[in-house]
């Protein structure tokens, strides 16, 4: 008999626990459907901005936290956000313009009304300080998040083929 006041503590404890997941984090259809919404207009600012404005506005683009990294052709480019507002000022030297076009193909999978995965295809055009022109064509991937009344990337990766 000693064990069951145990028994009955883990119980309830076990039974707390299944109700700690709160209501703002419960992925209804409804609220997957919004979310995939919102993403995908995130998605359409980022590529008007970036065609609009150049590299410096991925800065704004990129969450501003620890969590953040960027990965492109299968290297860490960026290792966290600090990083990342060093190579895009850098950036803003070498690349003078910058189109950037999603493909049809974009795709949202709603993880929490808050957190989505974004993945697409992507065609840039990119004009260099020297007068330079490179075209990419490639697949992105990245998480975004809904903080602070906005979304944004935590993670992004960028690749394009191997000839």
């Amino acid at each position: 008999m000693a064990g069951w006041p145990r028994v009955v503590l883990l119980a309830t404890i076990a039974t707390a626990a299944c109700g700690l997941r709160t209501d703002s984090q419960t992925l209804t259809p409804e609220r997957a459907k919004a979310t995939e919404e919102s993403v995908r207009a995130f998605a359409r600012t980022v590529a008007h901005d970036v065609t609009q404005e150049g590299p410096a506005a991925w800065r704004r683009f990129f969450a501003d936290s620890p969590a953040f990294f960027m990965a492109s052709e299968g290297h860490l480019e960026f290792p966290n956000s600090i990083s990342a507002a060093k190579g895009i000022q850098d950036l803003t030297k070498a690349i003078k313009k910058i189109e950037l076009r999603w493909g049809d193909d974009l795709r949202v999978d709603p993880l929490t009304p808050d957190l989505a995965v974004l993945a697409a295809t992507f065609h840039e055009v990119l004009l260099t300080a020297e007068g330079g022109r490179i075209e990419e064509t490639g697949f992105f991937t990245g998480v975004t998040e809904h903080r602070e009344g906005r979304w944004q990337f935590r993670n992004a990766h960028w690749s394009v083929p191997v000839p």
